[in-house]
């Protein structure tokens, strides 16, 4: 690729950027590639070491597998929640309504990661959200660990969603900026989707076959928390703030970069689709071990299992069809594997027997998978590459925020209305993700897949 004219120390052009989706498409696609060229070092300005390819500098390797290692931990956390749902509720004598509460106290955290996950990057660098967000689960997961009130279960779950909004934000955008990207993003919440595989495995062995109590999961889960930290910090202790704002930003646009963003229909698109999309993958993991137990009449163990059969397809499918998304295209591939899961959940809705009901929630999560890498490629993509912490940090947290308001509205109407009332959300929300996908403007081809 010839060598294009670095963007690093040119000051931010608000027309620029606010046009970058409607400029047409040939010019677009050089824009990014410009863009992205400086960040890869392909231009004369400062080039970060760590951005570029996945294994070079060789420091990207470790600094991967620390990022493998973060989303497979926030994926034991996410996942562990369906698991571990019948026993909170039996143990403090909860109705589904208060029980919910343990999925929307996270998102004051997830809010306050959406907000100021820019920021944070500027004055502490990846090095500081490397310390600070595994830290914030450990504090959380030790809390817990101690069986507090239910109360004190609730306040301090807000802390763990701060810590994995930013794991979630910081590591998606740094990896949006590689080579391979769909491939990668592909893997890394393919480790997210193992976390979330293993969890209820773990959490359903210790409860039901070793007779612990629900909340001796997260003695384990502090400890991961804890290594986290370690491999985190030594991978990314050169990344200070001083250094990202220097690659990252000129002196001109240091800061308000979250505010161009949000100016951005692009960003709000993404971000109210993950909110949807994080928000049904969480409420069928959290609540389907309840459904299958309460509707199906499985017996605990088994009923354990169809939440590790959901998670395990949606890892297998992250890595699988992470492969075949980028030659169709995000945006026909992600309408295709919208339309295959209607067809599933329908199955899984309609056939009422055990069986069939947890293999239809295996291919569920199959063809959901890789729809939140998908789209992170598709933020890469639309928008210029200064904006993409900013706008991926604020998506993904806002996803996250799906993850606790729509699962605690779904135990809200369980409540009243019973827990079969599951499926036609599910399917309500699949057709909602459809149409809201289907509002994105055309992608150009990425500099990575020329």
């Amino acid at each position: 690729m010839a060598s294009t004219t670095t963007v690093i120390n040119m000051p931010v052009d608000e027309t620029r950027i606010s046009n970058h989706v409607s400029i047409p498409l040939e010019n677009r696609s050089t824009s990014v590639q410009t863009n992205l060229g400086s960040t890869f070092g392909q231009g004369n300005g400062p080039v970060s070491d760590a951005l570029g390819r996945w294994d070079y500098p060789r420091i990207n390797t470790y600094r991967l597998a620390a990022i493998f290692f973060a989303f497979l931990n926030f994926g034991m956390n996410d996942g562990s929640y369906g698991a571990l749902v019948p026993y909170i509720e039996s143990d403090y004598d909860l109705s589904y309504t208060v029980t919910s509460l343990v999925f929307l106290s996270p998102f004051a955290g997830y809010t306050i990661a959406a907000l100021f996950s820019d920021r944070l990057h500027l004055f502490f660098g990846r090095r500081g959200i490397a310390l600070f967000a595994p830290a914030c689960k450990v504090v959380t997961y030790v809390v817990i660990a101690t069986h507090p009130p239910y109360p004190a279960v609730v306040a301090i779950l807000a802390l763990a969603g701060l810590g994995n909004g930013l794991v979630d934000a910081a590591w998606n955008a740094w990896i949006g900026t590689l080579a391979h990207t769909n491939q990668l993003l592909g893997l890394l919440h393919g480790f997210y989707g193992l976390g979330a595989t293993i969890s209820p495995l773990i959490s359903t062995s210790m409860i039901t076959k070793a007779d612990l109590g629900w909340w001796t999961f997260f003695y384990p889960m502090a400890a991961l928390a804890a290594l986290e930290i370690v491999t985190g910090s030594l991978a990314f202790w050169s990344e200070t703030g001083s250094k990202y704002a220097n690659v990252n930003r000129a002196d001109g646009e240091k800061k308000g970069m979250t505010r161009l963003a949000l100016r951005q229909k692009v960003t709000w698109i993404c971000a109210m689709f993950l909110l949807c999309y994080v928000g049904l993958e969480v409420s069928l993991g959290g609540w389907i071990v309840n459904f299958m137990i309460r509707v199906r009449h499985g017996e605990p163990f088994s009923s354990g299992m169809t939440a590790t059969g959901f998670w395990l397809g949606i890892t297998v499918g992250r890595v699988v069809l992470g492969f075949i998304t980028p030659k169709v295209g995000e945006r026909l591939a992600v309408s295709v594997y919208l339309l295959v899961s209607v067809g599933f959940e329908l199955i899984f809705w309609l056939v009422p027997q055990f069986l069939v009901s947890a293999v239809a929630v295996a291919f569920l999560g199959f063809f959901t998978g890789p729809i939140f890498p998908s789209t992170i490629i598709a933020v890469t993509k639309l928008l210029p590459s200064e904006m993409h912490v900013a706008a991926i940090g604020f998506s993904a947290a806002i996803g996250g925020g799906g993850a606790a308001l729509l699962p605690f509205a779904v135990g809200a109407i369980a409540q009243a209305k019973g827990p079969a009332t599951l499926q036609p959300i599910v399917l309500a929300l699949l057709a909602l993700l459809l149409s809201i996908w289907l509002t994105l403007p055309r992608m150009p081809k990425h500099v990575h897949e020329t």
